[in-house]
């Protein structure tokens, strides 16, 4: 082990020598998303993400039912991709239609035991997580860039912390970006503009560490409480509406997939430690070191899909499903304007 591996190990090390709470925190969130689609004439159809749980179990989540409402011609589940999403149609609306989905969360805060080595089962499809997406490629100027960062580092933990690591030193969140980004890395990389939003500066994580030969995977989901660790990764309304949030996760071997968050960290430094040298400041090295190896689960994840074709849709495939999306006459309305869409999100612990 060199020293920049060794240093590498020393970094994750307060996070992975906590010991596991006896019983985890659980948490139960109530979310209602409502759409209502102002001017629908002609065919009208909207899709509505609905979290993990059914078919995809997770060691931090878990949601087995939902109940619905509205005026719709007819509404039915899909797995779409592994993303279960609530479909609802209208042939030919003649009031404004609408449609409400109503589900629970319970969530466990998540951490993972870095030091902790044994076997772990391996996922029958973790080879779909080496692949490469439309917007995610891992060859050119992608996998130049992992193999320059991961190539001092001889571990599979040690090179997913570089990764990590890299992303944290060398991107920007750029509060302007509408939504949670788009999530193009190869032009990311190309044009040198590592600025961007959850869904960017992930996603680049999840192309490198896929172009390192390190099974990843985005994480699509919205905040729905305040965080009882860092002020600026929660949410305090019960308005969620833009409260959409993406995480990563990375798989090494005998430890399984290690939730990651470098994006957060950038959003703090913006939000709560603006500065020449938020690097060096004690409270950011905390939330870095946090991130990598545990989440707060004030946050539920929908789905980990990519190129989403939406059941039938007329328009073109979502790079990723975080979002309510409608087409009204075979025109897809914009779910990164909420208000102008129209759809609306709440959530409440019960």
């Amino acid at each position: 082990m060199d020293r920049r591996e060794f240093l590498g190990a020393m970094a994750a090390a307060p996070l992975a020598m906590r010991s596991q709470p006896a019983e985890p925190l659980r948490r139960t969130f109530e979310i209602i998303t409502r759409v209502d689609l102002d001017g629908a004439r002609g065919r009208t159809i909207a899709w509505i993400p609905l979290p993990l749980g059914r078919w995809h179990r997770a060691p931090y989540q878990d949601s087995s039912s939902h109940s619905t409402g509205g005026n719709t011609s007819q509404s039915r589940l899909e797995n779409v991709q592994g993303a279960l999403v609530r479909v609802a149609e209208w042939a030919a609306p003649e009031a404004t239609p609408w449609f409400s989905v109503t589900y629970t969360v319970t969530t466990t805060n998540h951490r993972v035991a870095l030091d902790d080595r044994k076997p772990v089962a391996q996922p029958a499809n973790l080879s779909d997580y080496l692949k490469p997406t439309r917007l995610i490629p891992t060859d050119g100027i992608v996998r130049e860039t992992a193999l320059a960062i991961t190539r001092p580092h001889g571990t599979q933990l040690a090179r997913a912390r570089a990764i990590y690591d890299w992303i944290v030193e060398h991107t920007v969140r750029d509060p302007e970006v509408k939504g949670c980004g788009l999530g193009d890395i190869r032009w990311m990389l190309e044009t040198r503009n590592l600025s961007g939003k959850c869904a960017d500066l992930n996603a680049l994580f999840v192309g490198l560490a896929r172009a390192a030969g390190l099974p990843a995977r985005d994480l699509y989901g919205l905040r729905v409480a305040p965080s009882q660790q860092f002020p600026s990764l929660g949410r305090t309304a019960p308005d969620v509406t833009t409260a959409q949030h993406c995480r990563a996760e990375v798989w090494v071997t005998n430890i399984g997939w290690i939730p990651v968050d470098p994006a957060d960290v950038r959003k703090l430094i913006l939000e709560e430690r603006p500065g020449t040298s938020p690097l060096d400041d004690p409270y950011v090295a905390k939330v870095r070191n946090t991130l990598f190896g545990s989440w707060e689960m004030n946050w539920i994840a929908y789905n980990d899909a990519h190129d989403v074709v939406l059941p039938g849709a007329t328009g073109a495939p979502l790079p990723f499903l975080m979002y309510p999306q409608a087409e009204v006459a075979g025109v897809r309305r914009d779910s990164l304007d909420p208000q102008r869409f129209r759809y609306t999100i709440t959530a409440r612990e019960v």
